[in-house]
């Protein structure tokens, strides 16, 4: 059992650890949703909620359900992609309703969070780090905001970039990988501060 502080590995999520800029998860939405900020904004909280209320519910079904049937072995990939998937259905019908602007915004996107390796790498790492309860929605919570936190420092940076004379070998997705890296290098600053394994 990990006997990490659930504070400890949320601030690690975010910072030291964060799921984007450490393991490049969820990169394929950070590069398309990062043009404008409004986006960035929309798409982070709704990462968010998605990725805190799915893995707290993989883990009551991981230990309450699986473990006890002594199926988990086996079923644990597609009963953490089926509550993904039944969230983001959630959440795509509420900004629906309630933001349509953002739901257009978002566009294709909004349901691809259903496959993005983010949300389901926080599930996955739960379970492999053998957090508790606590931790393991610590950890959702933290890896949302890291990841939300990535994404609306880029969406900022680009919409600067819009000023800028950048050359034209590295324009386009180029001087975007170079600022996601130099984002990542900027972010192992913390690794001194708190870290978790």
């Amino acid at each position: 059992m990990n006997e990490t502080s659930a504070l400890i590995i949320l601030v690690a999520a975010i910072f030291t650890n964060n799921i984007l800029l450490s393991n490049f998860l969820g990169m394929c939405s950070f590069l398309v949703c990062s043009r404008q900020v409004a986006t960035a904004l929309g798409l982070g909280a709704a990462v968010i909620f998605v990725m805190t209320c799915t893995t707290i519910i993989n883990y009551a079904v991981y230990h309450y359900v699986l473990k006890p049937l002594g199926v988990q072995d086996h079923l644990y990939f597609i009963v953490f992609i089926a509550v993904i998937a039944a969230f983001v259905q959630f959440i795509e019908m509420f900004i629906e309703r309630f933001s349509p602007s953002l739901y257009h915004a978002l566009g294709i996107f909004l349901p691809l969070i259903t496959v993005n390796c983010a949300i389901l790498g926080a599930a996955l790492f739960m379970i492999i780090r053998k957090y508790n309860f606590v931790q393991s929605a610590g950890y959702g919570f933290g890896a949302g905001v890291g990841w939300s936190l990535a994404i609306l420092l880029m969406s900022g940076l680009r919409q600067k970039l819009g000023y800028s004379n950048v050359p034209k070998a590295f324009q386009g997705v180029a001087i975007i990988m170079i600022i996601t890296g130099v984002m990542a290098a900027a972010f192992m600053g913390f690794a001194g501060m708190v870290s978790i394994q």
